[in-house]
């Protein structure tokens, strides 16, 4: 697994093996968390390329590239800055101040609690709140536990959320530092670049150093996190294959000038758009784990209290965060309490076969819909405090489960999730 890239000669018969050498310096003022490199020699190779820690053969070349570790050093004057940074950030609207939106705030907070449901598409009118409220559940999101200074966030207990040196550095019966941080959510704008994205290789620094260093992408620090795309419907083609790609595998694969580098990629995709701006391509949608549809408030009182709410937050946005610490601190527990107790919530078999027929009688394609359902009632079980599964959990996430995945009829008009509940109750009954 350590063997990256092989070489041969036409006048020397050896095979010369590059192998992956993990940096374990360390000075007492500073950490150096190791970032994976490869160095350029001339000459001409027979590679292998590596596919999540497995070394495959590659065509010959007339290269050479032998691997190291490049260690970047981080100052405590950095760490301060960092610190201050992040003190100093913009103020997020709490969580817990929405008004109304009680069906996408219900989805956001499932994915936290169970993040293997897929993540969440959100579409509606526009300034209805989507991205207000996606962005608010930064302050809800719980703490993990990741390996000290890995730049993909590496689960130290689950090979395959591990990068490539601390998978090697645990064959090697290494001790790896851990440390609790919170989830991230990452941003994806518009405009970003497939090298932003993915991360890439530092080709100028290769021909004029000798040293070909790879810089993780959105991708790599969104690994365990929430990766947030607002429009997501006016994503460039290009951008979108990547994010199917790394959702359908988990893992994103860099191609840069003949050199292939794997980092787990494990994310819950959120994204939210207006359906007027154009559809998403179904093969996208199809990768969210629920949808949710944002309509506009219509009761003048509660547009009232909603406009009044975001001028005190406009004004003071400290002092309108602090009112609303005792019900943001409440919901960080529940979701804690969920998270914990979620292994141990049932569901009935029945209640299971139940949902495979509501499935089946819709035509949906697939059984992601049937995954992602019974996911999607123990999350809300859990989150109701129960360790069972009710014909009531279910009839709430089922519309948000299947609504979007449902074959398109040009001449039906009445609303999808309609004709989920009413398949619902049909077979419930």
């Amino acid at each position: 697994m350590a063997g990256l890239l092989g070489t041969t000669s036409s006048s020397a018969t050896s095979l010369l093996t590059c192998r992956l050498s993990i940096s374990s310096s360390s000075s007492s003022s500073s950490s150096k968390p190791s970032i994976r490199a490869l160095s350029f020699h001339p000459g001409q190779i027979q590679g292998r390329r590596l596919y999540g820690g497995i070394g495959v053969p590659v065509k010959k070349g007339r290269s050479h590239f032998s691997v190291s570790n490049v260690a970047t050093e981080i100052t405590p004057a950095q760490q301060q800055a960092q610190k201050l940074s992040k003190e100093n950030q913009r103020p997020v609207y709490p969580f817990a101040a929405i008004v109304g939106q009680d069906e996408m705030k219900l989805c956001l907070l499932l994915n936290v609690i169970d993040p293997k449901i897929g993540g969440v598409m959100i579409m509606g009118d526009r300034g209805t709140g989507k991205s207000t409220t996606v962005r608010s559940l930064v302050d809800l999101l719980p703490e993990i536990t990741v390996v000290a200074a890995d730049p993909f966030n590496s689960d130290p207990e689950d090979p395959e959320s591990m990068g490539m040196e601390v998978r090697e550095k645990l064959i090697k019966g290494e001790t790896l530092l851990t440390v609790k941080t919170k989830i991230n959510m990452v941003d994806l704008p518009l405009g970003a670049t497939e090298d932003r994205v993915c991360g890439t290789i530092d080709i100028e620094k290769a021909l004029t150093e000798g040293v070909k260093a790879f810089e993780p992408g959105l991708l790599a620090k969104a690994n365990r996190g929430i990766l947030y795309v607002d429009e997501v419907n006016l994503l460039d083609d290009h951008l979108v294959d990547v994010l199917l790609d790394s959702a359908a595998s988990g893992w994103n694969t860099v191609e840069r000038e003949g050199i292939s580098i794997s980092h787990p990629a494990r994310f819950i995709l959120i994204g939210s758009g207006n359906p007027e701006e154009g559809e998403l391509r179904p093969q996208l949608l199809d990768r969210f784990g629920m949808h949710a549809q944002v309509g506009t408030v219509r009761d003048a009182e509660l547009r009232v209290k909603i406009v009044e709410e975001r001028a005190r937050f406009d004004k003071n946005p400290k002092e309108f965060r602090e009112t609303y610490n005792t019900d943001q601190g409440k919901l960080q527990e529940q979701i804690s309490s969920a998270r914990s107790c979620l292994s141990s919530v049932q569901i009935d078999h029945e209640l299971r076969v139940k949902i495979s027929k509501v499935c089946a009688e819709l035509n949906v394609d697939g059984l992601r819909g049937d995954i992602v359902t019974n996911r999607a009632a123990k999350a809300l079980a859990a989150l109701k405090g129960r360790d069972q599964v009710t014909s009531e959990d279910i009839a709430v996430v089922i519309p948000n489960c299947l609504r979007h995945r449902l074959r398109k009829d040009p001449l039906e008009s009445i609303d999808s999730g309609l004709l989920v509940i009413e398949k619902f109750y049909k077979v419930f009954s």
